[in-house]
């Protein structure tokens, strides 16, 4: 089962986008529980109540709490959650990569561009529940869901985990040893000593990495334009 919020203080506009997923998800067998708002602060407040969303479709531009506001909360309170912008005003896109939006879907697209945006984000809600680093060792068994890494530092001849909430998970075994079995793309290594999550990271100002949390780390020189490449198709995904 998917939880899903729409967000839209048009509610002609909520009931037909309402009416748009149910069917798509239907007629692709997706299980869902959807749950419509056509205010934000309801959302807001349900949220703060411990209602749980893996996925959030809003409009940017409401009365009260505006889609940016609303995505911020969101990306606190449910940190998980994947959130789609569907707009008129993509003039917000730019100021909005910070927030870690999924995709945006131009209301002058929806035909072309909305059933493949929602059907990747349930692809990867279905997806990553599935995808972990597996933890074997003599006093530790631990799987990490890919999602909750930030990096992954060198300490000598071990490696540090950092974790989304801030603890740490230390292996014994080489950089290059935990790429291999990451065997993930989102995974990119910024230096000899550290891998990034491409998810996490929020900006990149003259070799300097920032990531959800405010984690700064610096890349190399001889890896920087490849990172820049990966990030931005990363990035450019999400339009």
């Amino acid at each position: 089962m998917i939880y899903l919020a729409l967000c839209d203080d048009e509610e002609q506009s909520l009931a037909v986008l309402k009416k748009r997923v149910d069917a798509l998800l239907r007629e692709h067998g997706i299980h869902a529980e959807i749950t419509g708002y056509s205010q934000s602060r309801l959302l807001q407040y349900e949220i703060e109540e411990g209602k749980y969303f893996d996925l959030v479709l809003s409009d940017i531009e409401m009365p009260c709490i505006d889609g940016m506001q609303l995505a911020e909360y969101i990306k606190k309170h449910l940190p998980e959650a994947l959130i789609i912008f569907i707009t008129s005003h993509m003039k917000y896109v730019i100021d909005a990569f910070e927030l870690s939006i999924f995709r945006y879907v131009p209301k002058n697209s929806m035909d072309s561009r909305f059933s493949h945006a929602l059907l990747d984000a349930v692809k990867m809600i279905e997806t990553r529940s599935d995808q972990t680093y597996c933890i074997d060792m003599p006093t530790r068994m631990e799987k990490i869901p890919y999602r909750k890494i930030r990096y992954i530092e060198r300490d000598g001849k071990n490696s540090v985990i950092n974790l989304t909430d801030g603890s740490a998970a230390k292996v014994r075994k080489s950089l290059s040893n935990v790429s291999k079995e990451l065997d993930s793309e989102d995974f990119v290594f910024i230096d000899r000593g550290s891998i990034v999550n491409i998810q996490h990271i929020m900006k990149i100002i003259n070799g300097c990495v920032e990531l959800e949390g405010g984690v700064r780390l610096f890349a190399s020189r001889a890896r920087l334009d490849e990172l820049k490449k990966r990030v931005s198709a990363f990035w450019g995904e999400r339009i």
